[in-house]
């Protein structure tokens, strides 16, 4: 269904970029409300090296209507070759909640 409610985890390097894409994607409707979480710390393989950042997390609540939008729209403002962009679809919620976030996106 279009209007499933999807919650999407993505990764930035600093406040500054978490900050302005998260701005950005409410401002633009393409996702209700970005929830920032300083302080993550993910551990990767990067060019076949091993390494550890510190990083912010992002957690974008939108519907599959606009993922393909707000993905399209991430890509041009994250400033990662590959940024992580992974949704995953709310099976279920506070029923006042999900209506509002589909109310408070594109489409």
């Amino acid at each position: 269904m279009s209007d499933t409610v999807l919650l999407c985890y993505c990764s930035c390097p600093d406040a500054a970029s978490a900050g302005a894409i998260a701005a950005a994607l409410v401002d633009e409707r393409l996702a209700a409300c970005v929830s920032r979480l300083p302080g993550a710390s993910s551990t990767y393989r990067w060019h076949g090296v091993v390494t550890t950042d510190s990083e912010e997390l992002l957690l974008i609540k939108t519907t599959v209507r606009c993922f393909e939008e707000l993905k399209a729209r991430l890509l041009v403002l994250h400033p990662y070759d590959v940024p992580e962009l992974i949704a995953v679809p709310v099976q279920q919620g506070h029923a006042a909640y999900l209506d509002w976030v589909r109310a408070n996106t594109a489409g």
